[in-house]
């Protein structure tokens, strides 16, 4: 295997940028580790690169999967070892925002298999029901499960019908260990860049731009073909909810500026955990970013 570069931060941190920089400079693959960029159409919510940018690098992980699937972190993690493996003689380039997906790629993760009549039965349960039965088989899994989200709370009955751990079995298995134990199954340098407090400032510009660059009539084409994951996007669904109650942009906008802020503090949790995450100094010029990365891969390789 070559060397496998793993970068990383919030939202709007530049990561996608410096990636290219790498990949034009020193050679190399990107794969993304974002898990809404695998869905085809899903291009202006998603800041998906561009077809320009795909053409001069070559990217994995980007439309593998149509809108109306729920493309699991398991079968993302099956299709992006493989890329990996096509790749492997060349330098790969791991680039995302997804600290779960980064994981499924390096770390030895092991994923339950996705039952679709299981889910199906117990989405037609509703929210309340589904978490009743969750907590009858898992008495503590308010303390280890967000039981608010109730994406989770399906997958995790899924996975207790389907004969599998419940969440709190689940924690204490190794892929479970805190980050500082991690061992990953594939190598990798990893490296992150985060904006400090800039970082609010141009989640707000990258809103700004995604509207004026036709979110709203993305979201309306692919209203129908929308799945449950896909639906569940930061800035689509709340654009859906926007198109069905015809309320003013304004408030669809501060909807999805709020929701994406709130997805990068749950990134910045996750990923200053990581040890293994040498993190760089930030600076507005993508290419002095990336100069800090060449800079700090000859240190690490001298």
């Amino acid at each position: 295997m070559a060397e496998v570069v793993v970068l990383v931060g919030p939202t709007a941190s530049g990561k996608s940028d410096v990636a290219m920089e790498l990949a034009r400079r020193r050679g190399g693959v990107i794969i993304s580790a974002d898990s809404m960029q695998v869905y085809r159409g899903m291009d202006i919510g998603t800041a998906k690169p561009t077809q320009a940018d795909r053409e001069e690098i070559a990217h994995e992980m980007v439309d593998v999967a149509d809108p109306d699937t729920d493309f699991t972190v398991a079968h993302f993690q099956m299709v992006a070892r493989e890329a990996l493996m096509h790749h492997a003689k060349r330098r790969v380039i791991i680039a995302g925002g997804s600290g779960l997906h980064v994981r499924a790629i390096v770390d030895p993760m092991d994923f339950p298999p996705f039952d679709p009549t299981i889910r199906a039965e117990i989405e037609s349960l509703g929210e309340g029901r589904a978490l009743s039965e969750l907590r009858q088989a898992d008495p503590d899994v308010d303390s280890v499960l967000d039981v608010k989200n109730s994406r989770r709370v399906i997958r995790a009955l899924e996975i207790v019908r389907s004969g599998g751990l419940t969440p709190t079995e689940r924690v204490q298995q190794p892929q479970y260990a805190k980050i500082k134990d991690y061992i990953p199954q594939i190598p990798f340098i990893g490296f992150g860049f985060d904006p400090g407090e800039l970082l609010e400032q141009r989640v707000r510009q990258r809103v700004d731009a995604m509207f004026e660059s036709g979110l709203v009539a993305e979201v309306d084409s692919l209203a129908s073909t929308l799945g449950n994951a896909a639906g569940q996007a930061v800035g689509y669904k709340e654009v859906l909810l926007h198109l069905a109650e015809n309320d003013d942009l304004k408030t669809a906008k501060n909807g999805v500026i709020s929701a994406t802020l709130h997805l990068v503090k749950r990134q910045r949790t996750f990923f200053r955990r990581d040890p293994r995450i040498n993190w760089l100094a930030w600076d507005d010029d993508p290419r002095e970013r990336a100069a800090r990365l060449f800079s700090e891969m000859d240190r690490l390789s001298a």
